[in-house]
């Protein structure tokens, strides 16, 4: 493949001749398999939904700089809530990311045994509609992430529903995203720098403006700008781990845009899509191989795997 595919996953559906499912199921098997990264059209994720989130998530940004802080958690490693500018560091990076960013995660009863690990929502009082459309958007992309690993789980050897009782309460992150403009030309910071996700799969939603590059296997920085229609899924690091790399986690930044674009600010919404906190992360015994031995000895959980992450990318 010279370029990522973007693939239409209501080929997948249920009613759609057993055939065509399996040629989806190969097709973006090799997908993830060469780049880690895919387009996914034909969701059924109404265009409604996302502009009405998109709105949402601006007019917070919008808000005064002490008016967003209220929402800071110290300590709280960025779980829930406001992140300020300045704060997040890709692994090994010298500057932080130029980004500020919320997180939505699952609401879950407060007396679930998961309780201490997935703490609740803030929603901010100021933003008329952003609890309803935020929630609304991390509940469709949860569904459409469990569609992929479904057919995920087919194209490695496993029942289709094997990820169904692993995900159902998994410790997932809906983020909306700000870029703020750049306002000068020699700075050495990038909107994202290169790095890796955590989690098992990455679905990210109607970026607003060009500036995902991802790393190919020849070592070359690749432009990959969705169309309005696609949301890009990657492979994250807990699944590189489950599948012993059978599925990278591959290598991507957000650059800074040349030109009058430096100036303007850019948006973007990513769904990190992870497993129940008490999942443990062991290598596939398919995935197994004498060409691909087992390169993970110790299982970890993957709130084990989250909390040691986190660290390295200074939220906590």
């Amino acid at each position: 493949m010279s370029q990522i595919p973007t693939l239409d996953i209501s080929r997948f559906d249920r009613s759609r001749p057993d055939e065509e499912r399996r040629a989806f199921v190969a097709e973006l098997g090799a997908a993830y398999r060469e780049w880690g990264f895919a387009g996914i059209r034909g969701h059924g994720i109404p265009e409604r939904l996302v502009a009405d989130a998109y709105d949402a998530f601006q007019r917070f940004f919008a808000l005064p700089d002490g008016v967003k802080r209220k929402y800071h958690v110290p300590g709280g490693g960025g779980a829930r809530g406001y992140t300020p500018f300045g704060i997040e560091t890709a692994k090994g990076a010298q500057h932080y990311d130029l980004k500020e960013f919320w997180h939505v995660g699952r609401e879950i009863p407060r007396d679930s045994r998961y309780a201490e690990a997935m703490p609740p929502n803030l929603w901010p009082e100021e933003v008329p509609g952003f609890r309803e459309a935020g929630y609304a958007l991390y509940q469709a992309l949860d569904q459409l992430g469990s569609r992929v690993l479904t057919a995920l789980a087919l194209h490695i050897g496993l029942p289709e529903d094997w990820f169904a009782d692993k995900t159902d309460s998994g410790n997932s992150i809906l983020r909306p995203i700000h870029y703020p403009p750049i306002t000068a030309d020699d700075i050495p910071n990038v909107r994202a720098g290169a790095h890796e996700d955590i989690n098992l799969i990455t679905l990210l939603v109607g970026a607003s403006a060009e500036g995902l590059e991802v790393l190919s296997r020849k070592g070359e920085w690749v432009p990959f700008t969705a169309d309005a229609d696609t949301i890009v899924v990657n492979i994250g690091d807990m699944l590189q781990r489950l599948t012993n790399h059978v599925y990278p986690s591959t290598t991507h930044r957000v650059v800074n845009p040349k030109g009058p674009k430096a100036r303007e600010p850019r948006y973007s919404v990513p769904f990190f899509l992870h497993p129940n906190p008490d999942f443990l992360i062991d290598v596939l015994p398919s995935c197994v191989t004498p060409d691909n031995p087992k390169r993970y000895p110790e299982p970890i959980t993957a709130q084990g795997y989250l909390e040691e992450r986190l660290r390295e990318i200074k939220l906590k």
